[in-house]
C-alpha cells in the first residue's frame, strides 16, 4: 500500500522514485517485519499464555523436554501476521506472484493452526490426523502449482536447472505441476520437522530466505539475470519483498523462540514458512538450490524416512530417536549446542547455494 502510495506520489515529487527500487523496499520489509515482530511479540505472548494454549510435548522423547510443557505454541501467527502487513505495505500488488506466495502462507498456516488447536485442546501432542493434514497440503499445494503454470508466459518459467553446471537446464512441460506440488508440500513437512528445538527451524528459515530473495532479485533483472546465465523470469523480483518480509520477521521472532523459549512457532509457524520457501523456489525456479541451502531440513526429513523404512523392514531404529536433532540430544549433545551447530551447517550450505550464482 505505501509502495502504491509512494509510487503515485513519485510524479510529483522525484525524491519518491527511491521507493520502486526492490532493493530499497526488500530491506524496508526486513526492517518493519522486524519492528512489527518486536513489538507484537510480548503481548502476542501474554496473550497465548492467559488462553493456556501451551504446548504439548511427547512423553518418549527426551526428558529435558518435560519441562518445556506449558510454554506458548502457535507463536507462528505472529511471523504470519509481521509478513501479512509488510508484504501488504511495500510490495507491488499488482503481482500475481506475490498473491500466490501470500495465499499458500495463509492457506497453509490455517492447516497448521488448526493442528496446533486440537493438540491444546485434547491436551495431547497428536493435533490433527496426518492424512487429513498432508490432505489439506496436497490440495494448497496442488492450487499453487496450477496457479503458478497459469501465469507462464516464457519457457523459462518451466526450466528445471541444475546448479553449478552450465547450460544444464530441462523444459519439464507438464511435469511443471507435479514437481512443484513435490517441492511445496515437501519444503512444508521439512520445516515442520526441524521446528523441534528452540530456535533451530526459524534461524535456517531466516538464512534461506535472504538468499532466495537474491535469487528472486536476479531472476527478475533481465540484465543480471543474462549475466549470471540463469533465465530471466518477468516479475519475479517482487519476490524479494515477501523474502524480506521473512527475514524480519523470523529474526522478530527468534528474540522470543531463542533458548530457552518464551515461546514456539508451532505448526501454524512451521508449515506455512516451509511452504512460502517452496513455493518462493518453483517461481524462481531455483528448487535444487533450495535443496542445498536448506540441507538441514533435507536432513531431518531423511532421517525420519530411514527410521520409519528401518523399523518396518528389520524392527531396528538407525537413530536412537528421529528426527536427527533428536538422535544427538539422546547422545548427549546439550540442546544449545545441537542447535548453534545446525545453524553453522546452515550458514555454509546456503554460502553454497549463493555460489551457484556465478560458478556454472
Amino acid at each position: 500500500m505505501l509502495y502504491h502510495l509512494f509510487d503515485a506520489l513519485s510524479d510529483q515529487i522525484s525524491g519518491f522514485n527511491a521507493f520502486r527500487y526492490i532493493t530499497l523496499r526488500a530491506i524496508l520489509a526486513a526492517l518493519t517485519a522486524l519492528v512489527i515482530s518486536l513489538a507484537a511479540g510480548g503481548p502476542v505472548i501474554r496473550y497465548l499464555t492467559a488462553l493456556r494454549l501451551g504446548q504439548q510435548v511427547r512423553t518418549d522423547g527426551p526428558q529435558t523436554h518435560l519441562g518445556k510443557a506449558g510454554t506458548p505454541t502457535m507463536g507462528g501467527a505472529l511471523i504470519l501476521l509481521a509478513i501479512a502487513i509488510t508484504t501488504l505495505l511495500w510490495a507491488d500488488l499488482r503481482s500475481a506472484k506475490v498473491w500466490i506466495v501470500f495465499a499458500v502462507a495463509l492457506a497453509t498456516g490455517l492447516i497448521g493452526w488448526l493442528d496446533d488447536y486440537l493438540k491444546v485442546t485434547r491436551r495431547n501432542s497428536k493435533g490433527l490426523k496426518s492424512r487429513h493434514k498432508f490432505l489439506g497440503q496436497l490440495v494448497v499445494g496442488m492450487a499453487a502449482a496450477l496457479a503458478i503454470y497459469s501465469l507462464v508466459r516464457v519457457p523459462a518459467e518451466t526450466l528445471y536447472i541444475v546448479p553449478f553446471i552450465k547450460d544444464a537446464t530441462f523444459h519439464l512441460g507438464w511435469l511443471f505441476v507435479p514437481a512443484s506440488l513435490l517441492v511445496i508440500v515437501g519444503s512444508s513437512n521439512a520445516v515442520n520437522l526441524t521446528d523441534g528445538l528452540d530456535g533451530l527451524a526459524i534461524l535456517p528459515t531466516v538464512m534461506v530466505a535472504a538468499a532466495l530473495g537474491v535469487f528472486a532479485y536476479v531472476a527478475g533483472h533481465q540484465v543480471f539475470a543474462r549475466y549470471l546465465g540463469l533465465p530471466f523470469v518477468p516479475g519475479a523480483g517482487e519476490l524479494a519483498i515477501v523474502c524480506g518480509a521473512m527475514v524480519g520477521a523470523g529474526l522478530g521472532f527468534l528474540w522470543f523462540n531463542t533458548y530457552p523459549a518464551q515461546v514456539f512457532m508451532g505448526d501454524v509457524g512451521a508449515l506455512a514458512l516451509g511452504a512460502t520457501l517452496g513455493t518462493v523456489a518453483v517461481l524462481i525456479r531455483q528448487e535444487l538450490v533450495l535443496f542445498i541451502m536448506g540441507g538441514v531440513f533435507v536432513m531431518e526429513t531423511v532421517s525420519v524416512m530411514l527410521q520409519v523404512a528401518s523399523f518396518k523392514l528389520t524392527g531396528k531404529r538407525i537413530f536412537a530417536m528421529a528426527p536427527l536433532h533428536h538422535h544427538f540430544e539422546l547422545k548427549g549433545w546439550p540442546e544449545p549446542r545441537v542447535i548453534v551447530r545446525f545453524w553453522i551447517i546452515t550458514f555454509i550450505l546456503v554460502l553454497v547455494g549463493l555460489a551457484s550464482l556465478k560458478i556454472r
